[in-house]
């Protein structure tokens, strides 16, 4: 049975940090790349930084480039997005997804709430 939990979602003042990370189980993790989306209310959902099968290569959205880290730990099939800096703009339901050529899969979700 596949599954991606998200953990570390809160709720954090402007400029604070939060550390995301999401646990997989029931697929061979090192042979996904991984990544980290986002959807806020009424908005679409939108890729915010991915990190390829062996961690090597990386991308980030434009908004979040220079204050969100993705990283992944492939011995213990955890995927992680550090986030500092954050901003009210950053408020969202965040996601990992695992994907690769034949199939993709998604983790449930947390909130992360930006507020003063």
């Amino acid at each position: 049975q596949v599954q991606l939990v998200e953990s570390g979602g809160g709720l954090v003042q402007p400029g604070g940090s939060l550390r995301l990370s999401c646990a997989t189980s029931g697929f061979t993790f090192g042979n996904y790349g991984m990544s980290w989306w986002r959807q806020a209310p009424g908005k679409e959902r939108e890729l915010v930084a991915s990190i390829s099968s062996s961690g090597l290569s990386t991308t980030y959205a434009d908004s979040v480039r220079g204050r969100f880290t993705i990283s992944r730990d492939n011995a213990k099939n955890t995927v992680a997005l550090q986030m500092n800096s954050l901003k009210l703009e950053d408020t969202a339901v965040y996601y990992c997804k695992a994907r690769n050529l034949d199939r993709a899969y998604w983790g449930q979700g947390t909130q992360v709430t930006v507020s003063s």
